[in-house]
């Protein structure tokens, strides 16, 4: 004896602006506050966590569990779960509380607030908030993307830039903390290309918002850095696509000049967290 059941669920892209814009807040009070009040310490890999991560988290948690009791929350500041469990999710929320840890320590505002709902291995709503800006993107499946410049004011859609890839004076957006030899190497192929860089998820939502045409990221990142933002990107016109796998120290063990004309999407909810190397692009025509 046996019954077939369905759930379904709505969710709002507002309610989960909501959650985000609730840990930027806390967020913001841990910024503001003297530095020997954030409780630095360093996690395994090396990475600084603070007392805003935590905080941020602990809201994010609580905020995505009444609104969608049934989803998994997957979050870089939790206990991760088994892949064997993790493999069946349909659904499952994918968090950074604070994505950009080290901006945040060097108090230059490039850090930011990123939530993703996942549907098997692709984010299908995105919302990345900006604390010291109070901008917030967001993004869901089939509907665009949007950027507000505070809690209370419009949203606007946004669209990724036209471009040619042999066009002069390209913008290309960069990393703040990591570079290499591979993206120098990748920049070197366009023609007398802007450089800019930054910091956290903010360089994917410069292509998003067409302020940017490219980012070449060849150097290691998580699912959670990302997930939100490529959302994002890909409402707005953009692409996120993967340019060979590389180890956690940022050392590439496939060639990106033959992955990435394969034009295969970043997926997500893996076996292991590590991206690959990848590069987002506007609108290539």
């Amino acid at each position: 004896m046996s019954l077939d059941l369905s759930v379904t669920q709505t969710i709002s892209c507002e309610a989960v602006v909501a959650i985000a814009e609730d840990a930027a807040r806390a967020i913001l009070d841990v910024y503001n506050s003297k530095d020997e009040d954030w409780s630095v310490e360093m996690k395994a890999d090396d990475s600084p966590l603070t007392r805003a991560d935590k905080e941020a988290n602990d809201i994010i948690c609580k905020g995505l569990a009444a609104l969608a009791p049934h989803i998994p929350i997957v979050s870089e500041e939790n206990r991760q779960v088994s892949f064997d469990i993790r493999k069946n999710y349909q659904y499952s929320w994918c968090v950074d509380p604070l994505d950009g840890t080290k901006e945040f320590i060097k108090r230059n505002g490039q850090f930011t607030v990123n939530i993703a709902l996942l549907e098997n291995d692709t984010p299908i709503l995105g919302v990345v908030q900006v604390p010291v800006s109070g901008k917030v993107y967001y993004a869901a499946k089939g509907q665009g993307a949007f950027v507000k410049e505070g809690p209370n004011a419009p949203a606007t859609q946004i669209h990724a830039a036209k471009f040619s890839m042999g066009e002069k004076g390209l913008t290309i957006v960069g990393s703040a903390s990591h570079s290499s030899a591979a993206t120098e190497e990748f920049i070197s192929r366009f023609d007398d290309p802007k450089f800019e860089q930054l910091g956290s998820s903010l360089k994917l939502l410069m292509v998003a918002e067409g302020v940017a045409h490219v980012y070449p990221r060849l150097a290691p990142t998580s699912e959670w850095d990302t997930a939100a933002a490529h959302a994002i990107v890909t409402e707005a016109g953009g692409f996120v696509l993967q340019a060979g796998r590389c180890d956690n120290k940022g050392v590439a063990l496939e060639d990106w000049k033959e992955v990435l004309p394969k034009e295969m999407n970043v997926v997500y909810n893996k076996e292991h967290p590590l991206n690959p190397y990848f590069v987002v692009y506007g609108q290539r025509i």
